[in-house]
């Protein structure tokens, strides 16, 4: 018999909880390697909800669906077909997997408009099982349906409680119902259902995810709530662990004579670029970028590819990392690790004495890299005073620290935007304890390594466009005319301009930037300036990259942590005859539907990171209640200031109603919260002093009370926002857990 999902469902049916995989090997006639198949398939139709495994291990048809559903549409399986799964789920087990097809209904329904629905969509469909999958056909387009909420059930005197773990929430719940098994400090994802009792809202449990106790749950609460995939299958661990390394071929260069180095910092847990330059002969240079050859092992459409282009992206908080791909890749196989042969993906560039890249090409080979090196290393050596590690390599650096020379020259000549803002790491020992918050190091070896891949960043761009092939690129558009009216209205107040009748460059940028420094408001115009820009995203359409200033630049450098250098290494393979696993048909048809994926999995592991952080820090402060800080306010609304403290970089909030007995009214032109009465001002940027009045871990929410006096100013007009004052009786409510 041949082995299907059809041919499974057939065995099975009628006979619940007769066969285990055992049983069903003799049953449908499968021997040897094939075994290997049944089991696969037998994972996929379970992890689908179309077959129940019991506790047995044997295995029965899921329960029948309803027939109509609604469908929450997830991303797209390996075929690029759409996935999803109900929204509600109750019974037992995890919710089913379904395959979302849009277009009209029925053959009746021939010449009706198809109902659309994009990932992260809902739809009403009708529900039906084809050749051992559950299809969803769209009937009706959802709006955003109600949204579930990530929370801490717990227990105190008044029975159970949900404490939602976003600071922007301002009310805990009561469970409706607290599941069988339930335990204090259960994180749980509930849905409110907009009825209260007393003066508490209802909510629903949705589902229980873990406990929330230990010293790690900040990272594990930032992970859940912003929806990031945790872990790998068994499948794509058992694929990982039997890769090897890949021999030289016909398609291979033997790369292992170059003297490539790796600079990281010094907590990197994986080397995935090496860099090496030597001087030509009219005084150019000759530079080489070597990357971890990840598509070597991670082949199109298999598992591992399906689970890293989930993840898309490797997700880094203060006391772990949530790779993109497993360990066996990722810190290993794929990690260039010094003294070791590794493949890799490499692009050779020339530039003459001025810092022009006059030609690049690009190779595929085997490579050994002769030193690992931190930042602080590799700048000990540029100075002149190489340390152990660095002595070996010594005159490799020099040659590498001559060509940056080179490139710095073009650079500056280019004006990309050069914002420059502090940038904090948070230290956290073994029992998730913050030790201590320090600001990380900016050196000339940071600035050389960026430069050295935003030039093989290019080069790949520039050599897929000049053949005409389409890829996932990195856009990063002009900003909008409306967030450059809100710069220019607010610089006034700093005495600086900024006129909208000239077009937006990074170069007019940059001028402003200068001044601001010699005004000692780096930080404070750094900040606008930042806020000013679009976001950066991936398209396969390339709009040039505003903040680099250049025309052509996508994502080469990283493939270990990021999905979007993949498929750039991928249709450098198949365009430049590299292999036989280059981009595949099916890849190559929903490069928009990547695109748009992976740039909202870049924004998700962005929050987590900082939502992370920020938890963590509230722990870190919750001991230093009541202490006096040094702080700058980083932005106005009318209901309160946002802080950002020197020492630590925290953000926090002083409420409106704590900043005085007057009325404060919000002007968003100047940035600025005004008294009504005195005409009293809090502006955006100016240093303050302030005293932590309350710290929650679970949420991250730092909250203060302002001990500067406002500036003097005039009184606002009478139509602006009105903030929030504290006549009454100052801070209300209850403190948070």
């Amino acid at each position: 018999m041949e082995l299907s999902r059809d041919s499974i469902l057939k065995a099975v049916s009628g006979q619940p909880d007769r066969f285990d995989n055992k049983a069903l090997a003799r049953q449908l006639g499968v021997k040897g390697e094939d075994r290997r198949a049944l089991r696969q398939l037998l994972r996929e139709m379970v992890d689908d909800g179309v077959l129940k495994k019991s506790k047995k291990k044997t295995y029965r048809e899921a329960d029948d669906l309803p027939g109509v559903m609604v469908i929450k549409v997830t991303g797209l399986d390996e075929h690029g077909d759409m996935i999803g799964q109900p929204e509600v789920w109750k019974q037992d087990g995890p919710a089913p997997t379904v395959i979302v097809r849009e277009g009209p209904i029925s053959k009746k329904a021939k010449g009706q408009s198809a109902a659309t629905v994009g990932v992260g969509g809902r739809a009403l469909c009708r529900i039906s099982k084809k050749h051992g999958l559950i299809v969803a056909q769209v009937m009706k387009r959802l709006g955003a349906g109600p949204s579930k909420s990530l929370g801490i059930l717990y227990q105190g005197g008044r029975g159970w409680r949900i404490q939602p773990v976003d600071k922007k929430a301002r009310h805990e719940y009561k469970p409706v119902k607290v599941p069988d098994g339930s335990n204090n400090n259960d994180l749980i994802w509930f849905q409110s259902t907009r009825r209260n009792q007393g003066d508490l809202r209802l909510a629903e449990i949705v589902e229980t995810v873990g406990s929330a106790d230990g010293g790690k749950a900040a990272s594990l609460i930032s992970l859940y709530q912003h929806e990031i995939p945790l872990g790998f299958p068994d499948d794509v661990i058992d694929d990982a662990k039997s890769l090897k390394l890949p021999k030289l071929s016909k398609h291979h260069s033997d790369l292992r004579h170059l003297a490539l180095v790796t600079i990281d910092p010094v907590d990197a847990k994986d080397f995935d670029d090496a860099i090496t330059a030597s001087p030509t002969k009219d005084g150019g240079w000759d530079i080489w970028v070597a990357i971890a050859d990840v598509a070597a092992f991670v082949k199109p459409d298999s598992p591992l590819d399906r689970t890293a282009r989930e993840k898309g992206n490797s997700v880094y908080l203060p006391d772990r990392v949530e790779p993109m791909l497993p360990h066996e890749l990722s810190s290993d196989l794929c990690s260039l690790r010094p003294n070791e042969d590794r493949a890799c993906m490499a692009v050779n560039m020339l530039f003459d004495k001025n810092g022009i890249k006059r030609s690049h090409k690009f190779h595929r080979g085997l490579m050994r890299s002769q030193a690992r090196l931190t930042y602080a290393q590799a700048q000990e050596a540029f100075t002149g005073n190489p340390g152990e590690a660095a002595k070996p390599v010594t005159d490799i650096l020099k040659d590498i620290f001559s060509a940056y020379k080179a490139l710095r020259k073009a650079r500056q000549e280019r004006q990309p935007l050069a914002i420059e803002l502090p940038e904090r790491r948070v230290h956290v020992n073994d029992k998730g304890e913050v030790t201590e918050i320090t600001i990380r190091d900016r050196f000339d070896a940071h600035k050389l390594v960026e430069e050295f891949m935003v030039q093989a960043n290019v080069a790949a761009a520039e050599a897929l466009s000049a053949k005409g092939v389409t890829t996932i690129v990195r856009v990063h558009e002009p900003p909008s005319r409306e967030k450059l009216q809100g710069l220019s209205d607010f610089l006034p107040a700093l005495g600086l301009k900024w006129s909208l009748g000239e077009g937006a460059s990074t170069k007019r940028l940059n001028t402003l930037l200068k001044q601001a420094e010699e005004k000692g408001l780096s930080e404070t115009v750094g900040m606008s300036v930042l806020r000013s820009q679009s976001q950066a995203i991936y398209d396969p359409v390339p709009k040039g990259h505003f903040g680099l200033n250049l025309t052509h630049y996508a994502h080469f450098t990283s493939p270990i942590r990021r999905y979007a250098d993949l498929i750039v290494h991928r249709a450098l393979i198949a365009t430049f005859n590299l292999g036989e696993d280059g981009t595949s048909p099916s890849e190559a048809s929903r490069l928009k539907e990547i695109s748009e994926h992976i740039s909202n999995t870049e924004r998700r592991a962005m929050k987590a990171e900082r939502d992370s952080k920020d938890r963590y820090i509230a722990a870190f402060l919750e001991k230093r209640v009541g202490v006096t800080f040094d702080a700058r306010i980083t932005g106005v609304t009318k209901f309160g200031l946002f802080i950002t403290l020197d020492e630590t970089g925290a953000d926090g909030l002083i409420p409106a109603r704590s900043l005085g007995r007057e009325y404060f009214v919000f002007d968003e032109k100047r940035k600025a919260l005004i008294g009504a009465e005195s005409g009293g001002t809090y502006r955006f940027g100016r240093q303050i002093k302030v005293k932590l009045v309350e710290a929650t871990p679970i949420t991250g929410g730092l909250i203060f009370d302002i001990l500067t006096k406002p500036e003097p100013g005039k009184k606002p007009k009478r139509n602006a926002h009105r903030g929030g004052s504290n006549r009454s009786s100052g801070h209300k409510g209850k403190r948070r857990r």
